[in-house]
C-alpha cells in the first residue's frame, strides 16, 4: 500500500491479536442441547444442519470443501446428536472438537446418503433446516421422507445464534478492535490519484495483518459511487474533493467484524458534506444511546430514521439501521421496521444509518454494538468525525 511517507506504512502494534480460548466439547454439547430444546419449544421435531455457520457453531465442524456430497447434523429431542458425512471426509470430521459429542455416521460414493440420514428423522415430523442447505439435499430428504415437513431456521429459530456468551463477545470485541486498527492505518494511505480497488486492496491487507483469516468485503465508494451503499470497489480514480465511504469487515477467530467510516479527500470540505455527515453521526449516536434490554429492534431503526427525517434527508436513508453479527457478518437480529423482537443482553448488531445522494456522494457511520444489562457497548471505537485523507 502507498503511504504518504516514502510509500512505507508506519509501524504499529498488532492490536487485537490475542489468541482466544478454544471452544471445548462441553461448549458444543451445551449449544446442541440448547438448540434441541429451542426446536422443541418452537414445535419442531428437530433440526437438520448443513455445512456452514450453523454447523460450525453447533459442533465446530467445517468441511474442507462444501460439495454435492451430503453432510448433515441431525438434532432430535431424546436422541443422541448424529452427524452424517461422506466416508472419505470422516477423518476430517473426527478432528472437529464438537464431533466427539455426536454419533458419526458415514456413507460411501455409490450409496444413497438418504438411506443413512433418513432414518434419523421422524417421518411425520417438522424440522428446521439451515438456510444455506443445498436445494438438491433438501429435495433428497423430501423424496425419502414425503410426509416430513421442513422450514428454514431463519423463520423457525431466528435467534439460535443471536445471543452471544462471554467467549463469543470476546471474539467479536477482538475482531472489532482489529478492524479499528485497519481504519487508523488506512487514514495514512494516499487516496487521491489511486483507484478505489487499490484502496480496497489496502484495507483487505490490513485486516489480514491485524489477525483476520477472511476478508468478506471492502467497500470503497468514492464521490458519486458513495451513494451506492454496497458499491463494489472498481477502477474509478479517487480525486481530491471526493467524499469516500469505507465499509469493511471479515472473520477473525471465527467471528465477524464490520465497520463503516466516511472520509474526505483534502481539507476543503463542502458545507453540505459536513451537514450530512453531522446528521448521520447524530442519528448513529442517538440510536446507540437507545440500546437497552427490552427495547424492540424496530425502535432502534425508528430512532435513527427519525433524526435523519427531521433533518430533511429521510428519503435518502434507504436501508435498515442494522443487522446481527456473529459467525457470519450478516445474521439475525435485524434492526428494521416490523421486527418487534426485544433486545436482550448478549445480542450483537450493527448500527449504521446512512444518507445517499444519487450522483453526488454518500455518508454512512457503522459500529458493532452489543446489548448489556445497562445499555449498549461498542466494539468499534474509532472517531466518528469525518476523516481527512490526502
Amino acid at each position: 500500500m502507498e503511504s504518504r511517507e516514502s510509500q512505507q506504512s508506519p509501524s504499529a502494534p498488532r492490536g487485537g491479536t490475542a489468541v482466544p480460548r478454544p471452544f471445548t466439547v462441553e461448549d458444543y454439547t451445551a449449544r446442541m442441547a440448547r438448540a434441541t430444546a429451542e426446536a422443541t419449544a418452537a414445535g419442531l421435531a428437530g433440526l437438520v444442519v448443513a455445512p456452514g455457520p450453523d454447523l460450525a457453531y453447533l459442533c465446530g465442524y467445517t468441511p474442507t470443501a462444501i460439495t454435492e456430497r451430503l453432510t448433515a447434523l441431525v438434532l432430535t429431542a431424546g436422541a443422541e446428536p448424529a452427524l452424517v458425512v461422506p466416508k472419505l471426509e470422516r477423518p476430517d470430521a473426527e478432528k472437529a472438537v464438537g464431533v466427539a459429542a455426536v454419533r458419526l455416521l458415514d456413507w460411501s460414493d455409490g450409496e444413497d446418503p438418504f438411506a443413512t440420514a433418513g432414518p434419523l428423522l421422524d417421518p411425520a415430523g417438522q424440522y428446521g433446516v439451515s438456510d444455506n442447505t443445498w436445494a438438491m439435499h433438501l429435495l433428497g430428504f423430501q423424496a425419502a421422507l414425503p410426509r416430513t415437513a421442513f422450514t428454514s431456521l431463519t423463520e423457525s429459530l431466528p435467534m439460535l445464534r443471536a445471543v452471544k456468551d462471554t467467549e463469543e463477545l470476546d471474539r467479536l470485541a477482538a475482531a472489532g478492535g482489529a478492524a479499528d486498527a485497519a481504519y487508523r492505518r488506512i487514514l495514512e494511505v494516499d487516496f487521491a490519484g489511486r483507484r478505489e480497488a487499490d484502496v480496497a486492496a489496502d484495507l483487505g491487507a490490513l485486516l489480514i495483518q491485524y489477525g483476520h483469516s477472511q476478508v468478506d468485503f471492502t467497500v470503497v465508494g468514492s464521490g458519486p459511487n458513495g451513494a451506492d451503499p454496497h458499491h463494489e470497489a472498481g477502477d474509478r480514480v479517487i480525486r481530491t474533493g471526493d467524499t469516500v465511504v469505507l465499509d469493511f469487515g471479515g472473520l477473525k477467530d471465527g467471528y465477524g467484524s464490520d465497520t463503516t467510516r466516511t472520509v474526505h479527500v483534502g481539507p476543503d470540505v463542502p458545507a453540505e458534506v459536513r451537514k450530512v455527515h453531522d446528521l448521520v453521526r447524530r442519528a448513529q449516536q442517538t440510536a446507540f444511546e437507545a440500546v437497552r434490554p427490552g427495547v424492540a429492534c424496530q425502535e432502534i431503526d425508528r430512532i435513527a430514521r427519525r433524526v435523519i427525517t427531521e433533518g430533511g434527508y429521510g428519503e435518502y436513508f434507504i436501508h435498515r439501521t442494522g443487522h446481527g453479527i456473529g459467525t457470519t457478518t450478516h445474521e439475525p437480529p435485524y434492526l428494521v421496521e416490523g421486527e418487534e423482537r426485544p433486545l436482550v443482553p448478549g445480542m450483537c448488531f450493527s448500527i449504521e444509518p446512512g444518507i445517499y445522494l444519487p450522483g453526488r456522494f454518500g455518508v454512512r457511520i457503522e459500529d458493532i454494538v452489543t446489548v448489556t444489562t445497562a445499555g449498549g457497548r461498542r466494539f468499534n471505537n474509532t472517531p466518528h468525525e469525518l476523516g481527512i485523507v490526502a
